[in-house]
């Protein structure tokens, strides 16, 4: 990536107090200087309905409309979510999706990397899996190697958000690194 490029993040828990958003701050935080980060969020998105879909013409609901000229000006995103029922948080997938449409997707093409936190075991894996699909859809570059998933989190975080263990932190900057990497190619 070149100097001044940006890295877009989203988070797809809009709860006050989650260890994702807890971890997209801590993921911020370990961008290099040169690189612009910037967390987009959803919350105002409406659910997807192709009748008010007009991405060409920038007819589309005001909240759509700045959420896709937000990510456009991405050179890479970082996702970091849980899982909800084994999959893609909804308001993350309605997001994905009106950001998806049309000939002029601010997501095609563009490398990504997925990270989740759980107070459990594997609540990530599946949403990390269940994303897949998706990127091979919109044609993205998901970076896959390392794969970050801050297990137990409560026990990772402390009462102010900063993310404690340093081998989780080895690991998400190993991943950014692969990220910004991908943006060379």
């Amino acid at each position: 990536m070149e100097k001044n490029g940006k890295i877009v993040g989203l988070c797809g828990s809009l709860r006050k107090g989650s260890y994702n958003a807890m971890l997209l701050k801590v993921v911020g935080s370990l961008i290099p200087q040169n690189i612009h980060f910037e967390t987009v969020t959803f919350e105002d998105v409406p659910i997807y309905n192709a009748d008010l879909d007009l991405p060409e013409t920038k007819e589309s609901p005001a909240s759509v409309v700045k959420l896709r000229d937000a990510l456009a000006t991405a050179d890479a995103f970082i996702i970091v979510s849980p899982e909800y029922n084994y999959s893609i948080p909804g308001g993350l997938k309605n997001a994905i999706d009106w950001a998806s449409r049309g000939k002029d997707s601010p997501l095609m093409h563009k490398p990504v990397a997925l990270m989740g936190a759980t107070q459990g075991m594997w609540g990530t894996v599946r949403m990390q899996t269940a994303f897949l699909p998706v990127f091979t859809f919109l044609n993205m570059n998901p970076v896959l190697q390392p794969e970050v998933l801050i297990a137990q989190a409560q026990n990772k975080f402390d009462a102010e958000g900063n993310l404690t263990d340093e081998r989780s932190i080895d690991i998400i900057k190993r991943k950014i690194e692969n990220l910004i990497s991908a943006c060379k190619v």
